[in-house]
């Protein structure tokens, strides 16, 4: 179940991610930027101390701020 959530969260944040900085990405783009970016948010939060609870709403936030900065960091490095 975890794992099923995990995807779906990731998918909202690349989806998010893509209308946010009005990028282009499909289906399996929207879950690779979603799935990094929950990585890079979660470490993120890590480092800064974050009181994080672990809900799905917790995740979906730290997703997608994680997605929006790893998308843009891809943007200005590759374009």
């Amino acid at each position: 179940m975890g794992l099923i959530i995990t995807v779906i969260i990731g998918l909202i944040a690349g989806a998010v991610a893509h209308r946010v900085l009005n990028s282009r990405g499909g289906f399996l783009g929207s879950l690779v930027v979603g799935l990094v970016g929950a990585l890079i948010g979660g470490e993120l939060a890590s480092l800064l101390d974050l009181n994080v609870t672990g809900g799905i709403l917790d995740r979906l936030v730290i997703a997608v701020l994680g997605a929006i900065l790893f998308l843009f960091l891809w943007k200005k490095m590759f374009r």
